[in-house]
Formats: structure tokens, C-alpha cells, sequence
């Protein structure tokens, strides 16, 4: 794990948000055992092969959670915001619900062609 992208959750202001960052993180691990982690455009960037998988991004009322690579997904209605299919964002707010399993699922689909 980066240092960086440690340094990155744990300063994020809002103790939901840290917690759900670390949470997304771990998910991303898990899904993908062999990511790389790096800071970029200021926040956290996970890689593949040397390629895009997944940006986590706070922001003022929302933590934001972005799949590349996603066209070919299939995720229930109302998860991930408008845009294009092979960049899927979610966005959390606080309290809401976290689909773990879900989450899992389809980064590790996502990521699997890259």
C-alpha cells in the first residue's frame, strides 16, 4: 500500500468519508490483489497493468467511487450516476448503505480485462 494514498484517507476532513475510503479501498485490494496505488490529480488512483481500475474522491457532501473499464457491467438500477459506460461513478452519501459483496463483484469484473 502507498504511503501517500494512507496519508490521502487519513487526512480526508470528514470522519465518514475516511471511514468509507478505507472501506473502498480494501475492496479494491481484495478485487484486485495486485493493484498499484498512487496519488494523481489529487486523489487516490488504483492501476492495473498499468491501467485505470478505480479513483476514490471525496468532495463536500459525497465520496465518490469510479470504475474504468465498466462498460460491459451489469449493476442495478440507481447505483452508479449517468456517463460513460466505461467510466461508472458512484456516489455515496453519508449514512447511506454500502453494498460490500456488490462492490466486489463488479470491480472484480471490471478490472478482470485489464
Amino acid at each position: 500500500m502507498n504511503p501517500d494514498v494512507t496519508a490521502f484517507i487519513e487526512s480526508i476532513a470528514q470522519p465518514w468519508q475516511a471511514e468509507l475510503a478505507s472501506r473502498l479501498r480494501a475492496i479494491i485490494h481484495e478485487a484486485i490483489p495486485d493493484a498499484a496505488e498512487r496519488i494523481q490529480y489529487g486523489k487516490p488512483h488504483f492501476l492495473k497493468n498499468g491501467k485505470y481500475a478505480a479513483v476514490i474522491s471525496p468532495s463536500k457532501a459525497a465520496l465518490s467511487f469510479v470504475l474504468f473499464n465498466a462498460a460491459e457491467l451489469q449493476p442495478p438500477p440507481g447505483l452508479f450516476e449517468p456517463g460513460p459506460p466505461e467510466r461508472r461513478t458512484a456516489k455515496f452519501k453519508e449514512g447511506q448503505a454500502l453494498d460490500e459483496e456488490l462492490l466486489l463483484r463488479l470491480t472484480r469484473q471490471a478490472s478482470d480485462t485489464l
